[in-house]
């Protein structure tokens, strides 16, 4: 059986490279802030510009911990649904949370006319879209779970999370349809997906969600374990499969659709991510996995972000396009060099 003692240099090694890239984040963006300035702030003190301090706290460190969040929920949400189904191509998403927060945004931004006055108040616009896409991802995984009641083939359920998916997407087509300019290219930038617009509030929400989501997923080790030998094999261990299905759903709801709720979807990190992770670490054991996932998946996204950022520049790219430019390279060129897929 794996153990942490035998992984201790790689995790030590991850430990070192999440604080690097926590700080290199912080550090980095449109306005220059000597790093020394940067680490007196982090660190109680004060930076020689008053302004920089409002920079750092009420803009980069919120940013930080968004994406340190975001990573760490997607990475593992995807783990989650790579062992459910047994299948290296299913990701946080494939449930179709991920079209249900997206069909509640659409429903706000693109909807009804009588939604037009919330959208008239700045200050109500973020945390509407939040509650929106929210409502939206809930209302899919309670479908979903009411499914996972009356399905025993979870490869069933995944082909009914696709369609659930599908449903979504197509409602949010006809209203980008339908939709007048303005309120089209909202949703599509809302769709880019943004780690930078979280207040301290909205950013505890999503660290509670979060929370939740991976001590769920700690619960439901075990079962994970014994899934990846098939469903037969798992309940001659005595597993229950049906509370198993729904604890590991909840969790990824709770995980993707937070995550999708907050910064929009963001491709790419939940399905690569546990790939990365089980190249490095070589094992199928999720003791080691989801805490692996859990640093894997921050750390790329924050690298991620330093790059959509353009440090000392005004424009920001869209995360969505960075993590997939940045991160399929990299695993297509692991998986080249191993020569085979571990799972």
């Amino acid at each position: 059986m794996n153990n942490f003692g035998t992984y201790r240099r790689p995790f030590t090694f991850l430990a070192l490279a999440l604080l690097g890239s926590f700080l290199l984040n912080i550090g980095l963006g449109s306005i220059h802030i000597p790093f020394s300035d940067t680490l007196n702030v982090i660190f109680g003190g004060t930076a020689s510009n008053s302004s920089w301090d409002y920079i750092i706290w009420n803009y980069r460190m919120p940013k930080a911990f968004t994406a340190l969040l975001a990573g760490s929920a997607l990475a593992l949400s995807g783990l989650l649904m790579q062992t459910l189904f047994r299948n290296p191509l299913a990701g946080p998403f494939v449930l179709g949370i991920s079209s249900g927060a997206s069909l509640g945004a659409a429903l706000l931004i693109m909807g009804s006319s009588l939604l037009s006055g919330i959208l008239s108040f700045g200050f109500l616009n973020d945390a509407a879209l939040a509650v929106a896409a929210s409502l939206g991802s809930f209302l899919v995984l309670l479908a979903v779970v009411t499914v996972a009641s009356r399905v025993k083939d979870t490869m069933a359920l995944l082909i009914i999370g696709l369609m659930f998916g599908s449903m979504t997407g197509a409602i949010v087509g006809i209203l980008s349809y339908f939709t007048e300019a303005e309120k089209l290219q909202q949703f599509v930038y809302w769709s880019f997906g943004s780690i930078g617009n979280l207040s301290w509030p909205q950013l505890a929400l999503l660290a509670t969600s979060v929370l939740i989501g991976i001590l769920l997923s700690v619960f439901a080790i075990k079962s994970l374990n014994t899934l990846l030998l098939g469903e037969n094999y798992a309940q001659s261990l005595g597993i229950n499969l049906k509370r198993s299905r729904y604890l590991i759903i909840v969790a990824t709801g709770l995980l993707a659709g937070s995550v999708t709720a907050f910064a929009g979807p963001i491709a790419f990190i939940g399905l690569a991510v546990p790939h990365l992770t089980r190249q490095v670490f070589r094992t199928t054991e999720h003791k080691i996995l989801v805490p692996a996932v859990l640093v894997y998946g921050a750390i790329l996204l924050l690298l991620c972000d330093v790059v959509a950022q353009l440090p000392r520049s005004e424009n920001v790219l869209p995360i969505n396009a960075i993590t997939s430019i940045l991160g399929a390279p990299v695993v297509i060129w692991l998986l080249v060099r191993k020569k085979r897929m571990i799972f």
